[in-house]
């Protein structure tokens, strides 16, 4: 693992307010356990990002998501200050950023993207799933910007 993604990640983990607390009252043992414990969970979001082939991260006005899965993460904020987000994307996760899209109806109208890569064969009913890039598809037509786009062939 890069030394660059651990710094950050332990940066991330000591400024969170509750480990500050803990260091204020002179608990750093068990504020450097749980900034362990943080920085490691963080570690598998990135490997699950990076191996899962519908993991994406996805911003828009309500916050920023990584979809890994069964799994989500998320914050209120923008990717601009969800360092576990940026991280994802600087290692080639999709990166779907719907804050341009202008017609909400039309995009909370879309199917959601398969969490198991099972896609149902009618993608439009209620709950239905489809594809990472076929969702791609259909919210670059809403006006979204996709970074990492899944649907170009990655060389190796």
């Amino acid at each position: 693992m890069q030394t660059g993604v651990l710094r950050v990640l332990r940066a991330t983990a000591a400024s969170w307010w509750r480990h500050k607390e803990l260091r204020q009252t002179g608990q750093t043992g068990q504020a450097q356990r749980l900034e362990n414990e943080t920085v490691l969970r963080d570690l598998s979001y990135l490997k699950q990002a990076a191996s899962l082939p519908n993991a994406h991260v996805i911003c828009g006005e309500g916050g920023t998501f990584i979809h890994l899965g069964w799994t989500t993460v998320s914050t209120f904020a923008p990717i601009e200050r969800f360092p576990l987000a940026t991280l994802a994307v600087a290692r080639g996760t999709p990166f779907i950023d719907i804050r341009p899209v202008t017609d909400v109806i039309a995009f909370a109208n879309l199917p959601r993207v398969a969490r198991d890569g099972s896609v149902d064969p009618d993608p439009f009913g209620p709950g239905s799933s489809v594809s990472l890039t076929t969702y791609v598809d259909m919210v670059e037509a809403l006006g979204a910007r996709i970074t990492n786009d899944p649907r170009t062939p990655q060389s190796t």
